[in-house]
């Protein structure tokens, strides 16, 4: 009778460490995955941010890696050059203003083919014979896989005359370098070793 009441103590505490073990690691798993939810929630929560709209009301603005409008941005910097550099009216300050402009977003190397159009008397045939000149981009293809990024242009440049309207096919390459952001570089590039490539007549039509 004492052995029997000895397996049945026996038998009673080895249930009881299984139940504890048992228990032990559910408490494990549950504390483990209360732990890892909540630094999932403050990792999503600093991803958040509230911005106060002029005191009246709050906006919720989410956070996201800035290297993912990378490619976007850097197609937009070398839109906004060509814009601003080969975007011309018959007015010396207008094209002054739209070069110190694009100078911010270059290097020397466009101040150097600015130099040179202008020594050629490029910018004053454009104000003396009342030119207006325009461009339409087609295409920006740029290597992000290899730093500084290649870029290569492709667009319309369009020469407006009193007499005619000139067409142009234009292909400009360079190489972007990451810059500091700023007011007059909002997408913190800098483009490097401008060139042009091709620039011909492709159409003349008289007006």
């Amino acid at each position: 009778m004492e052995f029997k009441t000895l397996r049945n103590i026996e038998n009673s505490f080895q249930q009881i460490r299984l139940y504890a073990i048992v228990f032990a690691f559910l408490c494990i798993m549950v504390t483990g995955y209360t732990t890892w939810q909540s630094y999932h929630f403050a990792e999503q929560q600093r991803q958040k941010v509230y911005v106060l709209d002029n005191g009246k009301s709050l906006m919720l603005a989410l956070a996201q890696d800035a290297s993912i409008n990378r490619p976007v941005e850097a197609r937009e910097h070398i839109r906004r050059f060509h814009e601003l550099f080969f975007t011309l009216a018959p007015d010396k300050d207008a094209i002054e203003g739209n070069m110190k402009r694009a100078f911010n977003l270059a290097d020397k190397s466009a101040f150097d083919y600015y130099k040179d159009l202008a020594e050629k008397g490029y910018y004053n045939r454009i104000i003396s014979g009342n030119v207006q000149q325009r461009i339409d981009l087609d295409s920006v293809i740029c290597d992000f896989d290899h730093y500084p990024y290649a870029v290569k242009t492709y667009a319309k440049q369009f020469i407006i005359r009193s007499s005619n309207l000139t067409k142009r096919n234009l292909v400009t390459s360079c190489n972007l370098v990451n810059s500091v952001r700023s007011d007059n570089n909002p997408q913190g590039f800098n483009i490097e070793k401008f060139a042009v490539i091709e620039n011909r007549d492709m159409e003349v039509i008289e007006r």
